[in-house]
């Protein structure tokens, strides 16, 4: 018999078991013990019906054991990482016909139950080197592991069930022919203007008696109508396949006893396809190069196109020239690079009052040219820091039109910079007339150097006679005496005692000691 954890029990005999912070009775692991495959095929299935395999199938190690008594059973080992996890496992374990357990290395104790809320510890350690030891209330166990089962390799051997409703609703499909149906069957979702696509799968030979390998054309269509659905399932030769899972797909007419898409074992790579029937299933480790059904379809040659000549020159049946000219349209479009002004000369005076409030760094980018028909002035990272003049976006290295405005017919920039036919070194300037003018590229000198002008300056002389009178001048001598026991008796004697003084003082340019 096991005992049972209390509550705020700390001290614990099995091995790696320790309390979570519910107080529950927790080792590192989960382990469930099944009797059989059977068993374990459906705790899978009732796993995957309610949730996904992805959340334990990283730590997930599938045994089968052997007891002493030699009974083979399976175990599955998993971390345990809360009880919340283990709780909805050993749920399912239960309905399954299996046990749960908890531990860290080989001891592992019964989970808890409604009998024990925090769990189980074991009264004593079984004296033992098996590689597993399992404790419950109904039994104490060793096991030896006989061999591991790979999850993936289980799901590939187990047969769909038959179930009619399967597979009806309408999307995706994967088809498969032999090698023989294969091109009737790219002729009639040709035909029929099925949107699918095909490819060539191989296969190694099925006996050793046989040399060439086994070709089947493998059929993948986003929609199949539904009048073709009962000829392409009952035709022999051809498998008519649901995608279930990324990697898998099931025939129609029949189910897999696990819910494929809970469990991730199956690369996106490749191919599974799970024939009903008892037929195994195909696996396809990686998907061939696929081609859409149109590229063959029946190709018909008609007779040699008829090629016109051109017209001579001097032919009346010749059609007129379709030359027009450019125009330009106001656009809606938001305004984009735009990097560049046309200053009349009647705003000359405006762009000089700006220019007082310009920063330094714009000073320093802008260029400016000077020309008769006024400034243009451009910047690198857009102009709409200087409001002067008519804005204008460069539209090719080198060509600018009005902001706000196409050029008509709509050609590309390069087009109409070689139509314009401007020699290099010239930036083209289109009004809204339509009229293009070039400025020279060497015409454009740093807006600071144009702006400032120079400034006149003018020489001072130095004369040292002050300087010689100030240090001739004799410093007089400061007495510093005590103020007594009351300075501030005598303040009105002390203000006739300097008039007086100052009624005395000689006359103004006859040097005196200040007070």
């Amino acid at each position: 018999m096991l005992d049972r954890v209390a509550v705020h029990q700390t001290r614990l005999r099995t091995p790696g078991l320790g309390l979570d912070a519910k107080g529950v009775a927790l080792g590192a692991k989960g382990l469930v013990l099944l009797p059989s495959i059977d068993r374990l095929v459906a705790f899978l299935a009732l796993y995957t019906r309610q949730g996904s395999l992805a959340d334990i199938l990283r730590s997930l190690v599938v045994e089968i054991v052997r007891s002493k008594l030699g009974a083979r059973e399976v175990t599955l080992l998993f971390a345990a990482e809360s009880s919340d996890r283990l709780d909805r496992v050993a749920e399912i374990a239960r309905l399954a016909g299996g046990y749960s357990f908890t531990g860290t290395s080989r001891h592992f104790v019964q989970y808890r139950d409604a009998a024990a809320p925090f769990g189980y510890d074991v009264p004593q350690i079984l004296p033992s080197d098996a590689a597993l030891s399992l404790y419950h209330n109904a039994f104490s166990q060793t096991y030896e592991v006989e061999r591991r089962v790979d999850v993936r390799t289980l799901l590939l051997r187990l047969e769909p069930h038959l179930d009619p409703a399967a597979g009806r609703d309408p999307g995706p499909r994967w088809l498969l022919a032999e090698s023989g149906l294969g091109p009737a069957l790219i002729r009639y979702f040709s035909r029929s203007s099925v949107e699918a696509e095909v490819g060539l799968c191989e296969w190694p030979p099925e006996s050793s008696f046989d040399d060439a390998p086994v070709l089947r054309y493998l059929f993948r269509a986003p929609a199949i109508p539904g009048r073709m659905v009962p000829l392409l399932t009952s035709t022999p030769g051809l498998g008519y396949f649901v995608p279930v899972a990324p990697g898998a797909a099931v025939e129609v007419g029949f189910r897999h006893p696990v819910n494929l898409r809970a469990c991730p074992v199956f690369g996106e790579a490749g191919l599974v396809l799970f024939r009903g029937g008892g037929r195994e299933a195909l696996e396809i480790a990686k998907l061939p190069a696929m081609g859409d059904v149109a590229a063959f379809a029946r190709v018909e040659l008609g007779r040699e196109p008829a090629v016109a000549t051109a017209a001579p020159e001097g032919d009346a049946r010749r059609p007129a020239s379709v030359v027009l000219s450019l125009r330009l349209v106001p656009s809606s479009e938001p305004w984009r690079s735009v990097t560049a002004s046309w200053i009349r000369p009647e705003e000359m005076p405006l762009l000089r009052h700006v220019a007082y409030a310009l920063g330094p760094e714009t000073l320093r980018r802008a260029r400016i040219a000077f020309t008769a028909a006024g400034a243009f002035l451009r910047h690198p990272t857009g102009i709409e820091g200087i409001p002067v003049g008519e804005f204008f976006r460069e539209v090719h290295p080198g060509l600018y039109i009005p902001a706000g405005y196409d050029a008509v017919p709509a050609v590309a920039p390069a087009v109409l910079f070689r139509a314009l036919g401007a020699p290099a070194g010239q930036a083209l300037f289109i009004g809204r007339d339509g009229r293009a003018i070039g400025v020279p590229e060497d015409g454009f000198v740093p807006l600071e150097t144009a702006l400032l002008e120079a400034q006149q300056w003018s020489a001072v002389a130095v004369s040292s006679a002050g300087l010689t009178a100030a240090l001739a001048t004799e410093l007089p001598e400061v007495v510093l005496g005590g103020v007594g026991i009351h300075p501030l008796r005598d303040l009105a004697g002390m203000a006739s005692v300097e008039a007086l003084a100052e009624a005395k003082a000689p006359p103004s340019g006859a040097g005196r000691a200040p007070r």
